[in-house]
């Protein structure tokens, strides 16, 4: 490597020593395109005039399949693997033995290091090391550009146009400024060490620091000191002394690695790994290492963690996946915004995000390749979507769209203390949603009538194991205290379906949506209802408690599910417990199967809530989360609001309290179209509060009622009613 040569020539020396060290009658380098293809950019064996013209797709042939898998191959007998393909313009004679490892880069797949033998043989765990710290080395030729200009003409990337992605809104608001790649990783010059003992010595140094720096981190003032942000940091402390991790760097560095080399190595392997991993929780447990990784690799280099990135006044950070104790590195008044091509709605960063209060969307697949250091980029949270290097006219756009953001959220604030009635005089409950500790300042700051729907399975979705009673005592008192007399409505735990725990064993099935979930997953498993339905009594005492079970189906397993809720109560006054002064339990109407024994309902229910996400699903039987029957179904069509208008009626013959959560609540147009029903409670995300007042305190609700009523009765087919309410609320002076 330190020989004076041209980047080809290199690449060819490279080859030849690995072939003759190991014996090999092949060795060849590929590398992965921009446009998705790899290139052979240097071999020992095969045909010197097919460098830069064979290629091979990703997931194509044995090479391909390393590349996609990013995990190693060793084979021998190659020619039987399924993934076999054989390029004619290579030359290449029929071999057995095979051995290929990925070239990576902070997790990043960059090409295909491999070996082959005409010889049967397994390579040795030493051999895939060794070559695995060449690939190593050759990523970092790869990273610096040293190859660049090697490849044939025409594929090389474009980073000057306008880029558009569709992704995913994690946290609302909407963020313009200018690009900061999140790639905090020192490049690791030595690689190889001379005294094993002194550098498994250097390493303990630093992990000894890096678990101060932890501590140091989360007795900071500027973080709030309870909610589930705090949480997240606290799993920091436990990483860093996890065993395992520890033990892999100590054994890469023993193989003859570098301290930082080990980490890199390690760091690598587990990014690789979160790649392709399903399991969202076990990736989000993989990204914590990987931010504990980066933050070792800074004490071994040298570097100061506390010390802030350089961003500018305007940062928008841009990564593929991000540590939640890595974003308060930056200083929260520069941060605009945050852009990932990971990220789910319970990422730990995502957490922490919301509760600084910055947009961030996911899912923006390929956006880190495309972006570069101080590129102009708006983020949109609300509708979700990225624009990178926008026209003028764009950036004018969205930036007229803060602005008149800032002006509607300052009127919203202002009608905050009004209530929110009709022009005719109708109160309307506008409840919010919620499910975090971050969520209650929105309370007072929506100006909502209450929590018509708190959802308790977030605080089971991302913790690492099971939360204990006490913790989920804490949780419901703290929830009670912030409404303090505005009624709180607790779902009882709602996982299954896509929101699988970690640490709850569940089969596969094949239409979860549909399975064992909710209300019948936590009656199979009473211990753990009665231990919720025990921590929700306790943390209500002396106060009104109100209960509602999901996906109940059938009216026996309502009853069963008050009977723990009676045998819980039962077991806290005969040891003296303190218990609620009122208990109000509901079923939630999510299943068409209850649109048939309402009356029976509603006798046993304190009061209904209608989860109109689930009941239109099941009703029109349609995957909500298929992009192709997404716009298919009009919530507003004439059966289902019939079915909406039936559960209200049902409500008003048996002096049952009806209410709805659900996206139908947080849109003004239809939420209108619910008080027309006969709807006077409704529970949207806090956000929505604001928009549904100001149009409903513009609405007549009787003359709305006639024309909503008489489209659901006539039910002509192709006729919307969709565009009936554009036009009445254009007429009356609505604002949707």
């Amino acid at each position: 490597m330190a020989e004076p040569l041209e980047p080809q020539q290199r690449l060819d020396e490279i080859v030849r020593q690995i072939a003759k060290t190991m014996v090999a009658e092949v060795c060849s380098i590929y590398v992965l395109r921009v446009d998705g293809v790899l290139e052979l950019y240097a071999t020992e064996g095969l045909n010197p005039g097919s460098v830069h013209l064979a290629q091979l797709r990703l997931g194509e042939g044995l090479v391909g399949t390393i590349a996609a898998t990013a995990r190693p191959l060793n084979l021998p007998e190659a020619h039987k693997h399924p993934a076999f393909t054989y390029l004619p313009e290579t030359g290449e004679e029929m071999v057995n033995s095979f051995l290929g490892v990925p070239i990576l880069r902070a997790g990043r797949t960059l090409g295909v290091l491999d070996v082959q033998n005409k010889d049967k043989r397994i390579y040795r765990d030493e051999e895939v090391e060794a070559l695995e710290t060449i690939a190593m080395v050759i990523a970092e030729m790869i990273a610096a550009g040293s190859l660049e200009g090697l490849s044939r003409p025409g594929v090389q990337l474009d980073l000057t146009r306008p880029v558009s992605y569709a992704a995913v809104p994690l946290s609302d608001g909407i963020g313009l400024g200018r690009v900061v790649l999140h790639e905090p990783r020192v490049v690791v010059m030595n690689l190889f060490n001379e005294d094993g003992e002194a550098e498994v010595e250097r390493l303990g140094q630093a992990l000894d620091s890096l678990r101060e720096a932890i501590e140091n981190l989360l007795s900071r003032r500027d973080i709030a000191v309870e909610g589930e942000h705090r949480a997240v940091l606290e799993a920091y402390r436990m990483f860093a002394h996890d065993r395992g991790w520890v033990r892999r760097l100590e054994e890469a560095v023993r193989n003859g690695l570098t301290a930082e080399a080990a980490v890199e190595k390690v760091q690598s392997d587990m990014r690789a790994r979160m790649m392709h991993m399903t399991d969202p929780y076990i990736r989000e447990r993989l990204h914590d290492f990987d931010d504990l990784a980066n933050r070792l690799l800074r004490q071994l280099m040298g570097g100061d963690d506390a010390e802030d990135p350089q961003e500018p006044a305007d940062a928008v950070i841009v990564a593929r996946s991000m540590g939640a104790a890595e974003l308060l590195d930056y200083r929260r008044e520069r941060v605009r915004g945050l852009v990932l091509e990971e990220g789910t709605p319970t990422s730990h960063v995502v957490i922490v995000a919301r509760a600084l209060g910055i947009p961030v969307v996911g899912q923006v697949k390929g956006v880190v390749s495309m972006a570069e250091k101080g590129d102009p980029i708006i983020v949109d949270g609300d509708d979700g979507g990225v624009h990178l290097r926008p026209p003028a006219d764009v950036e004018d756009v969205f930036a007229e769209k803060v602005r008149f953001r800032a002006r509607r959220q300052e009127q919203y604030r202002a009608l905050r203390g009004l209530p929110a009635e009709t022009k005719d005089g109708v109160t309307i409950d506008l409840m919010m949603n919620a499910g975090l500790t971050v969520d209650l300042p929105q309370l007072d700051e929506s100006g909502a009538a209450g929590i018509g729907l708190f959802r308790t399975e977030l605080q089971f979705m991302i913790a690492s194991t099971m939360p204990k009673a006490s913790a989920q005592e804490r949780l419901y008192s703290a929830v009670l205290d912030a409404a303090g007399d505005r009624p709180v409505t607790f779902r009882t735990l709602d996982v299954g379906g896509d929101k699988l725990l970690p640490y709850l064993r569940q089969a596969p099935e094949e239409n979860p949506a549909l399975g064992y979930r909710a209300l019948r997953l936590t009656l199979d498993r009473p211990a753990l209802m009665r231990t919720q339905l025990r921590a929700l009594l306790k943390a209500a005492a002396g106060r009104e408690l109100r209960v509602m079970f999901p996906m109940v189906a059938d009216l026996a397993e309502m009853r069963q599910a008050r009977a723990l809720v009676d045998r819980e109560l039962a077991h806290l006054e005969r040891f003296g417990y303190g218990v609620p002064k009122t208990i109000k339990l509901g079923a939630m109407i999510e299943v068409p199967s209850l649109l048939f024994q309402l009356d029976a309902l509603m006798a046993m229910s304190d009061f209904v809530s209608i989860g109109s996400n689930d009941l239109f699903q099941f009703f029109f039987a349609v995957d909500r989360g298929n992009s192709h029957l997404a716009g298919r179904y009009d919530d507003l069509a004439a059966p289902f609001l019939k079915v909406l208008r039936s559960i209200v009626e049902a409500g008003e013959r048996n002096k049952t309290p009806v209410t709805l959560c659900g996206e139908l609540a947080s849109r003004p147009l239809s939420a209108l179209v619910l008080i027309a029903l006969g709807f006077r409670s409704i529970s949207m995300a806090p956000a929505a509060i604001g928009p549904v007042k100001a149009a409903l305190m513009q609405l007549d609700v009787s003359k709305f009622a006639s024309t909503v009523n008489e489209f659901i009765d006539a039910n002509q087919p192709g006729v919307k009613l969709r565009d009936r309410l554009l036009q009445f609320a254009a007429t009356h002076e609505i604002p949707y």
